[in-house]
């Protein structure tokens, strides 16, 4: 029998035979370079060309909004949990003094953020930052439900080691996830997206301080601990469900090693270490909103504008003014300095340091009033969070597209890690 000549028509039935069976194998190993898209599996691996803003943003916004009322929620719990609710074995109650809440809540954050070095090292190197990210997601979860359950030292120390571990390997990839997803033709939208990712975490922490709070007060520390473990489930699924909106940066193992020791490695990490010293500064002032403010708020009278206040409910003030901020900043503040002088991202960072100096004066002040035997109203703590979050404004979301646009590709998520540590 003679072989066909597959010609024609039944070519052409051929190869849609074909395009009809890889249709049905989505699994199917891919790669195509077509306008600069790169596809290997499941999961693009390179921005796809276009002006508009990538299709996966929304689902890491969603996330990041998410994530941030489950670690907000739960931190600013902490030193009121450690001073007025911790209990033994048995079930009667082992508090902390207030000098030892605020030793182990700072332990606490210092941990969240010394370990995005190790999360970063994971993600650029071995798993890639969306694996990285999943997975610790759920050790993140698991650090939520062991402090919902166990609510005695040692399940205080398990689980805020478990969110040490989650929150902090994920940290440096999440922020570097999202400016992975812009190519050479949207990357003008880089600065607006930083922008809102920055307005995410702030809506998550602004409603998570103030429910949790309540939460502690009406219904126990299993309810203000379980509720943001929830909040992190959604984070994990709404990540999860993005999975094929992202682009996936495939780690690079050798290469990373060769690049971080190659010679623009070191000079870019040399060139932010330089600014990072200065920012570990800022934040070593900032994050004493979640301790020793806090702790100061409750020896203050808490009723202001008609309402008792709980003192760890003051700390909502930050995000709620960070939204409101933003675009003040952004439209009106920036634009009105820059006619003076040109504002370059270091000169905010400058200005933003000075900033700060001033809230933490109003702070000692009220200190000495207190000591005194006076007993000033927590209304006045007001004054230092909004002097203390426009600081935060010019400091830390331009400090964290500095550091990203500064960092070589492969490296992305450790110069993030740096920046953080």
């Amino acid at each position: 029998m003679p072989v066909p000549d597959r010609t024609g028509n039944e070519a052409a039935n051929l190869m849609a035979e074909r395009r009809r069976r890889q249709a049905r194998r989505p699994d199917l190993l891919k790669k195509h370079t077509t306008k600069g898209t790169v596809r290997m599996g499941k999961y693009l691996t390179a921005p796809i060309p276009s002006k508009k803003m990538p299709k996966g943003i929304p689902y890491i916004i969603a996330n990041e909004a998410a994530e941030r009322f489950s670690y907000y929620g739960m931190n600013a719990l902490l030193a009121i949990f450690m001073t007025t609710c911790l209990r033994s074995r048995d079930g009667s109650l082992d508090v902390m003094t207030e000098p030892e809440a605020t030793l182990y809540t700072h332990l606490f954050i210092m941990g969240v953020y010394a370990f995005p070095l190790i999360g970063a090292l994971i993600s650029d190197m071995f798993l890639g930052k969306y694996r990285t990210v999943l997975y610790l997601s759920i050790v993140y979860c698991l650090g939520h439900l062991t402090l919902a359950l166990d609510v005695t030292r040692p399940g205080l120390l398990i689980g805020c080691l478990l969110i040490v571990i989650g929150a902090g390997g994920i940290k440096p990839c999440v922020s570097a996830n999202v400016g992975d997803q812009f190519g050479e033709s949207n990357q003008h939208l880089l600065t607006k997206v930083f922008g809102w990712f920055y307005f995410s975490i702030n809506v998550g922490a602004t409603f998570s301080m103030l429910l949790t709070p309540l939460l502690l007060d009406r219904f126990g520390p299993r309810w203000a601990f379980g509720v943001p473990g929830i909040f992190m489930f959604i984070a994990t699924v709404a990540f999860w469900m993005g999975r094929h909106k992202f682009v996936h940066i495939p780690p690079s193992r050798s290469e990373f090693v060769k690049e971080c020791f190659g010679r623009e490695g070191l000079g870019v990490i040399r060139r932010l270490a330089i600014l990072f010293v200065f920012v570990s500064m800022f934040f070593s002032l900032f994050d004493q909103s979640h301790s020793a403010w806090v702790l100061q708020g409750a020896r203050m009278n808490t009723h202001w504008l008609g309402m008792d206040i709980l003192p760890a409910q003051m700390q909502a003030a930050n995000p709620i003014l960070v939204l409101i901020l933003i675009p003040i900043f952004g439209f009106g503040i920036y634009p009105a300095i820059h006619k003076v002088f040109p504002l370059t991202p270091l000169r905010k960072i400058s200005i933003g340091l000075f900033v700060t100096v001033i809230c933490f004066a109003i702070s000692a002040l009220l200190e000495m009033w207190i000591a005194a035997g006076g007993l000033p109203n927590i209304g006045w703590q007001a004054f230092n969070y909004v002097i203390l979050t426009c600081a935060e404004v010019m400091v830390s979301i331009t400090c964290l597209e500095f550091a990203y646009t500064q960092a070589p590709r492969k490296m992305k998520s450790l110069i993030m890690s740096f920046y953080l540590l």
